[in-house]
């Protein structure tokens, strides 16, 4: 079910460095490439267990993810907001360093 925009600030004040655009929330990480396709391939695999995805662009030297809820009209849901907790204890645990801004 989709957040109220009330909701919306208060999950955004539980995942600190996460910014929302529109309909989504999104952060990047400094990580090295081959870095980079190791911490994907571990988010993945959580993905893969919660059954809800980012959508994900590595570039060289950077990783960013963008998360909302297709299933809710790509709408902003708690589901969202639990994903990118585990997105930034995976960095963390992966060496990436936030890029907050």
């Amino acid at each position: 079910m989709p957040l109220t925009e009330d909701e919306i600030v208060i999950a955004l004040e539980s995942v600190p460095g996460w910014r929302r655009e529109g309909d989504e929330i999104t952060r990047a990480y400094g990580i090295r490439y081959h870095g980079g396709v190791a911490m994907i391939v571990h988010v993945a695999d959580v993905e893969r267990l919660i059954s809800h995805h980012a959508d994900i662009d590595l570039r060289w030297g950077k990783v960013r993810f963008g998360i909302t809820t297709h299933d809710a009209g790509h709408k902003l849901t708690e589901a969202d907001f639990d994903l990118a907790r585990r997105i930034d204890a995976i960095a963390q645990a992966h060496g990436a360093e936030p890029l907050d801004g």
